[in-house]
């Protein structure tokens, strides 16, 4: 008999109320250090998608300086 996993990713397509599926834990519960952390990863991936929206010229060039 297969084991039943004990951990579960995100997954985000299933049903919102499925109950087999883990919920999302709401942002205010999360320690201020993990906060902290996400947001600045977020910030980061925003920043670095704003980049790559440069035309190729500007990025070849930033890559050669």
């Amino acid at each position: 008999m297969p084991r039943k996993p004990t951990t579960y990713q995100f997954d985000l397509f299933s049903k919102p109320n499925d109950a087999d599926t883990m919920q999302t834990p709401q942002w205010q519960t999360l320690p201020v250090e993990t906060r902290r952390s996400v947001t600045t990863l977020m910030v980061s991936l925003i920043l670095d998608h704003v980049e790559d929206e440069r035309s190729p010229g500007e990025r070849e060039a930033r890559h050669d300086a």
